[in-house]
């Protein structure tokens, strides 16, 4: 059997347990945070949002020291790099992880989770009893309007979560690829891409100890 045959039917390891670990924490904490938002749990809320805070500076500083599909540098590309991207063919040789499309798709959830989280961190509530632990640093009334905009950034976070959800079922029903299984089990059948280069498992310590300082040093 020759190597692309074997690529074909192998198993391809795409993704780390970091990126998939973090990947279903943030969907847990997305619905936590919902969920306690809409039965005035504020303060499994607030707790919520931390821990949010947390994965996503974790996220972030993988996205520079972890593996190769890990890395912003391996899937996000500039206009010409999208445009080249759509006119190749779907036989092309990929490297694992998000293509061009899927990597801007990620980008922008997690901006826009980064920003649902920097603006929850100065609302309060009407009664301003419920703030959040950097509310003292701005005015009532900008609190407030942080509140409303608190909510419509979480309106369209869910939005882009529906077009996640859609481009899943897209590839499960249409090109017979389950994704959801890859994020579980970080490999891929059935696919022409190249493996993930792993790191040292030490690098993750650092980015533990960062998110960590972080997060403690906003709640205090």
């Amino acid at each position: 059997m020759n190597d692309t045959a074997s690529n074909e039917t192998s198993a391809i390891r795409i993704w780390d347990w970091p990126v998939r670990l973090t990947h279903w924490l943030f969907v847990f904490c997305i619905t936590l945070s919902w969920w306690t938002a809409e039965q005035n749990a504020m303060d499994w809320h607030r707790y919520s949002g931390y821990a949010l805070l947390g994965l996503l500076v974790f996220r972030i500083y993988w996205g520079f020291a972890g593996s190769s599909s890990a890395r912003f540098a391996n899937f996000l590309r500039g206009p010409s790099g999208v445009m080249t991207y759509l006119r190749e063919s779907r036989e092309a040789h990929r490297d694992a992880g998000h293509n061009p499309l899927g990597g801007w798709s990620v980008a922008l959830l997690l901006t826009l989770m980064l920003s649902q989280v920097a603006i929850g961190l100065f609302v309060s509530d009407v009664d301003g009893i419920e703030s959040g632990p950097l509310s003292h640093l701005v005015s009532f009334d900008a609190s407030r309007t942080l509140a409303e905009i608190h909510e419509v950034v979480f309106n369209v976070i869910l939005t882009f979560v529906g077009l996640h959800i859609a481009a899943i079922l897209f590839y499960l029903l249409v090109k017979k690829d389950n994704l959801v299984i890859a994020m579980l089990t970080g490999h891929r059948r059935n696919v022409r891409v190249k493996p993930m280069q792993p790191v040292p498992a030490w690098r993750i310590l650092p980015g533990i100890v960062l998110a960590s300082g972080v997060v403690w040093w906003i709640a205090n």
